[in-house]
């Protein structure tokens, strides 16, 4: 008898085990988020769900991954391009698609040796990086923030001084660590990117009309889509996921209705 109970006990343990694991939820999110989706995975727990698993990476690699047939719940891009290009391969529900927050480009460097420079036409990019020096960017192949940067030193006619002496990184969060660790004089990254780290400075922003705007949809996918994901991107979306992303420098659709 002693052993049938603790055999039950134990069934009744593995079984509310695989229940919970079954229950969480899976955010595919680009690299640019970590840190305001660690919070909002902290609040949804708090708020009696269970907690989300979480994978960084640049938005071009989940996007792909998601075509290969990764499970996901939720899928968070770095823009609009890569959220089209898996709705049109129908992995994403595209009626839950939502543009919910939003950053700048800037040009960060090394914390120790602070700048400012005002970004515009003529401004001498390559005299900053200095004669050997290059510029960290996500790679422009396929990375939101290099092809951000692009079309930003593109415009302001900065491209050609430049793109031979790029450093190409996997993410945006990759480029940020190279000024970090001293291989690089600078890199164009987001704002948010900028204010979660300690050590780099911020130099300049890059105008606004100098890029299209970078903004962050957020889908859920097809294979994922459960009531549970529903209430997960209304919660990102409402007041209190709203505050968390305005926390870690994000401008929300709240915050830009208030400019």
């Amino acid at each position: 008898m002693r052993r049938l109970v603790s055999f039950l006990f134990v069934f009744v343990l593995l079984h509310q085990a695989a229940e919970a694991q079954s229950s969480r939820l899976t955010v595919f999110a680009a690299a640019s988020l970590t840190d305001a989706m660690k919070a909002i995975d902290k609040a949804w727990v708090a708020r009696h769900h269970s907690a989300l698993q979480l994978s960084f990476a640049a938005s071009s690699t989940l996007a792909r991954q998601l075509d290969h047939g990764a499970n996901a719940n939720l899928f968070a891009s770095a823009d609009e391009e890569w959220m089209n290009w898996v709705a049109e391969r129908h992995l994403v529900d595209t009626a839950s698609r939502r543009d919910v927050v939003s950053t700048q480009l800037v040009l960060v460097v090394p914390k120790q040796h602070p700048l400012h420079v005002d970004i515009k036409p003529g401004f001498d990019l390559a005299g900053l990086l200095g004669p050997a020096g290059r510029l960290a960017v996500g790679d422009p192949a396929h990375v939101p923030a290099g092809r951000y940067a692009k079309q930003a030193l593109t415009n302001l006619g900065l491209w050609d001084s430049v793109s031979q002496r790029l450093a190409p990184a996997e993410n945006v969060r990759s480029a940020l660590l190279l000024v970090e660790r001293g291989e690089v004089p600078a890199a164009i990254v987001y704002a948010t990117d900028a204010a979660a780290s300690s050590q780099v400075a911020i130099a300049g922003v890059f105008p606004p009309d100098s890029h299209d705007p970078i903004k962050y949809p957020f889908a859920i996918t097809k294979v994922g889509d459960t009531p549970e994901a529903h209430r997960l991107l209304d919660f990102i979306a409402g007041p209190e996921g709203q505050q968390i992303f305005t926390r870690f420098g994000f401008a929300t659709e709240s915050s830009a209705a208030t400019k």
